[in-house]
């Protein structure tokens, strides 16, 4: 069933991306409609997050999120044969000097992302970077060999080098050995599970938050950036750099986690429907006994 669904995706996603978003138009009222795909999730964690707001301007958010996931899938299945030419013009990246500063300064940065717009592009930067300065996008092996393939093979094509998050810091304190740099890139925007360490509210909940990437800025003293996703216009995205913390080691416990969620709440805040909200993101309450 892959090889087959593999060949399909293979041969139509030869077609320019803009006729790719007619199969998204087609596929939206489908997938919202009758697959009916997390609705009863999706729903949920937008009343939650905006109780402020009217139903209608609720139902809104929603059916415009379920747009872009169609959007995003077709982008997904794009980057099979997305040319460096082409996606030098629909990424783009502001505050990149910043980066390059600490890569003149001889330090090693942690880049907090999210489950924000396309988070599977922004990887091109690799393109911008020095040789000797790879981005590493810290991931989670997937259960189906031949899927986790393909995407390694699609997260590695510009240059990046994925590293699965259970080796990360091992494999860190062996490029500091060897005396290297590496542009570190996490997605620290999931559950944390049954062991949650920090609790902040975030869209008007209680949310428990995943600290794996201050520990290691913390512990390496590597300096912080927010990557702020701006969806410009249908497959054209920015991202902009924001400095999260330049001095890590000398942060209090916390500090660079609670404002790297203050950072993507008035991300998603401004811009709703490109945030992730089938994800199952609240299903710990903060006095639920952990286990």
């Amino acid at each position: 069933m892959f090889n087959i669904l593999y060949a399909f995706i293979w041969v139509i996603t030869w077609l320019p991306l803009r006729l790719l978003y007619i199969f998204s138009d087609i596929f939206f009222p489908i997938v919202y409609y009758i697959v009916r795909y997390r609705r009863d999730v999706v729903r949920t964690n937008i009343a939650n997050s905006f109780p402020d707001k009217t139903e209608k301007e609720r139902r809104k958010i929603e059916h415009r999120f379920y747009h872009y996931f169609c959007d995003l899938t077709m982008e997904s299945f794009y980057e099979m044969h997305l040319s460096e030419k082409e996606i030098r013009s629909r990424v783009t990246y502001g505050n990149l000097e910043a980066i390059l500063e600490q890569y003149a300064r001889g330090k090693s940065v942690m880049m907090m992302t999210a489950h924000y717009g396309n988070w599977e592009w922004p990887s091109a930067l690799s393109l911008y970077l020095p040789k000797d300065f790879l981005l590493y996008g810290i991931y989670k092996k997937l259960s189906d060999k031949k899927f986790d393939a393909l995407m390694f093979s699609l997260r590695s094509q510009f240059g990046g080098v994925p590293v699965e998050k259970k080796e990360i810091l091992r494999f860190m304190y062996k490029l500091k050995q060897e005396g290297k740099l590496g542009n570190f890139w996490m997605i620290s925007d999931q559950s944390p599970g049954n062991l949650v360490h920090f609790w902040t509210r975030f869209l008007n909940q209680e949310t428990g938050v995943l600290t794996g990437t201050e520990q290691l800025a913390r512990k390496f003293d590597y300096p912080v950036f927010y990557v702020e996703i701006t969806r410009k216009k249908r497959g054209y995205y920015h991202c902009e750099f924001i400095p999260v913390s330049l001095d890590s080691a000398h942060t209090d416990e916390f500090e660079i986690t609670g404002k790297y969620m203050q950072l993507l709440e008035k991300t998603i805040q401004a811009n709703p429907e490109f945030w992730l909200w089938s994800h199952r993101r609240w299903k710990r309450s903060r006095n639920q006994p952990e286990s």
